[in-house]
């Protein structure tokens, strides 16, 4: 998705009481028009967490025949997009001539390396009727010596993704390794991305990564003490071994791995070099980028 939301602001707590939790970040909504979205990375407080750079919340959003989702096609390098929905489904569109619908529990790796141009809409089979969309979107930074790779596609069913149980909790190990399982989904990094449903009064202790966090997605929790309510984003030390309590009913997404190297980003740019990053902007200024097949017509123009 395009980074066309204004900056999302956020309240940061840097917590004394809980050593368990470096920080504490509360995303606050933007209203899209159609649907409602929460950012809680990149931010002024925080720019990453292992290779993660943008972590965006869409919905719940309830659309009737006259609106729905309707992202032109815009473009992105040096990053891999990770699109997950818990309801609804989105049609994607890209330069290499893909077109795939994905449904719940699916995930979409869009590798964007040296450029790609991409749109996310609906099937007009959908827009007639009342349907929900809610999902996330998250953008991996890829290596240094694979920012310029080609652009990849690479499209994963529901149930090629990995399901664990830890007691009476339902873990899916949506990328890298975790309680014994691992993802089929490319990685680039070591990576952590989990989403898992936690009874109430049930725990999970989360695997070790150099750097993590945690998001409620739903429903409330503890740490060492420290109330995580719905929709906040807490970073944990990677080696954090206190477990995550459920008050009610709750689920979460948990993002994480190695450290990585500053990135810089501008708009749908992400790189380690700022040359590159002014490159893309003068090439889709003058619209040097592949048209996405299908979908040629529109387009988000560069912000001023």
């Amino acid at each position: 998705m395009s980074n066309e939301a204004p900056t999302t602001e956020l309240h940061c707590e840097r917590t004394d009481s809980c050593d368990e939790i470096k920080q504490l970040l509360f995303p606050k909504d933007k209203d899209l028009g159609d649907f409602i979205v929460r950012r809680a990375l990149p931010s002024a407080f925080l720019k990453k967490v292992g290779p993660w750079v943008f972590f965006d919340h869409m919905g719940p959003a309830q659309f009737d025949a006259n609106n729905g989702l309707n992202v032109r096609p815009h473009p992105h390098i040096g990053i891999a997009t990770v699109t997950y929905l818990f309801e609804g489904e989105i049609l994607h569109r890209d330069s290499l001539g893909t077109e795939q619908t994905i449904n719940p529990g699916d995930i979409n790796l869009m590798v964007a390396g040296k450029g790609i141009v991409h749109s996310e809409r609906e099937r007009p089979a959908v827009l007639n009727q009342d349907r929900t969309l809610h999902a996330l979107q998250l953008w991996l930074a890829l290596p240094e010596d694979d920012e310029d790779t080609e652009p990849m596609f690479y499209h994963y069913e529901s149930q090629t993704i990995p399901v664990v149980k830890q007691d009476d909790v339902t873990v899916r190990v949506m990328m890298g390794s975790a309680y014994g399982a691992t993802s089929p989904v490319k990685c680039y990094y070591d990576t952590l991305y989990l989403e898992a449903a936690i009874p109430e009064g049930h725990t999970l202790v989360l695997p070790e990564a150099d750097e993590k966090a945690v998001y409620v997605l739903d429903g409330e929790l503890t740490l060492g003490g420290e109330t995580l309510p719905r929709f906040a984003f807490a970073v944990l030390p990677g080696d954090s071994e206190c477990p995550l309590q459920a008050v009610k009913d709750s689920r979460i997404a948990v993002v994480g791995g190695e450290t990585i190297s500053h990135r810089y980003i501008e708009w749908n740019f992400v790189s380690s070099d700022k040359e590159k990053i002014a490159r893309a902007k003068r090439d889709w200024q003058d619209q040097q980028f592949d048209k996405v097949p299908g979908d040629e017509e529109e387009f988000i123009p560069l912000p001023k």
